[in-house]
């Protein structure tokens, strides 16, 4: 390993830091909680209030760790201002405001559908920006997983397709998540800085760059009221989705590329299924393993390695 190579990898020699596969499963852990709190938080947090607030909470928890990298890479960082700021606003800004809007206008059912299509809309990006196509395993294990999915969301009927109202937020979501599609893209060509630096720049750089909008916000809708459920809710999204998610799919992205991680978004509906089952009491039935079979099926072909 490189000197620019070991600099980017946090905790130099740490068993998990090297386990793409088990990182990208905790980050779809983690953001599968996201869109189940995000729902329930709408109509109680604004969007952008949420959004700040998640992403100015967790740049307070990530900084004491990041503190001493940000220092030492703080010359990259400045040489490379432009792409830091760029992937700041678009991963952190823009994708996450976007999400909890659309959260105020449509069902989880509806996100979970929409985004399935991710890791078709990360192969685009890679193609245009990248040039890289997917193999023929990858685009087997996408529409694998893809199936998968539509068999847990329509319960084995696809019949259930034609009760799905699709809505304006289904259309604030795809953009949002096509603009997530690009954020996983351009990943690889962060700066080769410490994890730790790139998390702690990016989530306070992204709070920042929605004060314009927050200070809008506040202005024209109600302000948040400071209840236990909201503040429940606000740690949550901090903690989970935010600082322990970034740091595993950004890092699992680092390790096996956008293409081979993009699968893993197929993962999220599976566990949102399981975090049902478990918490809701939610009885599991047939096309529950039919499904999960297929994802996991799906999501092991698109993702292991080629050989050379």
């Amino acid at each position: 390993m490189s000197a620019s190579e070991s600099a980017t990898t946090p905790a130099s020699g740490s068993w998990i830091a090297n386990q793409p596969y088990l990182l990208l499963c905790i980050t779809a852990l983690c953001w599968a909680g996201n869109a189940i709190v995000g729902r329930l938080a709408a109509g109680h947090i604004p969007p952008v209030t949420l959004s700040f607030l998640r992403w100015g909470i967790a740049f307070l928890i990530i900084l004491p760790f990041a503190w001493k990298h940000l220092v030492r890479d703080r010359g990259t960082i400045r040489e490379r201002l432009g792409t830091m700021i760029l992937l700041s606003v678009i991963g952190i800004s823009v994708f996450n405001t976007m999400q909890y809007w659309a959260l105020e206008h449509t069902q989880a059912l509806n996100t979970l559908l929409l985004q399935s299509a991710a890791p078709l809309i990360v192969a685009v990006w890679s193609l245009i920006l990248l040039g890289v196509r997917l193999t023929l395993a990858q685009a087997f294990g996408v529409l694998l997983s893809l199936a998968g999915v539509l068999v847990i969301l329509l319960h084995g009927d696809l019949t259930n397709l034609s009760k799905i109202d699709f809505n304006k937020g289904d259309l604030i979501f795809l953009v949002a998540l096509t603009i997530f599609g690009l954020y996983s893209v351009l990943m690889l060509k962060r700066p080769s800085i410490h994890l730790l630096s790139f998390v702690a720049f990016t989530f306070g750089c992204g709070a920042f760059c929605l004060i314009p909008l927050l200070i809008w916000e506040l202005i024209a809708r109600p302000v948040m009221e400071l209840d236990v459920n909201n503040v429940l809710s606000l740690l949550y999204v901090a903690v989970f989705p935010s600082t322990v998610a970034y740091l595993c799919f950004n890092r699992g992205v680092q390790l096996i590329g956008a293409n081979r991680a993009a699968p893993f978004f197929h993962v999220v509906p599976v566990f949102g299924t399981i975090m049902s089952i478990v918490f809701l009491g939610e009885h599991p039935q047939a096309f529950h393993f039919i499904g999960f079979a297929l994802v996991l099926a799906g999501v092991f072909a698109a993702s292991r390695k080629q050989a050379a």
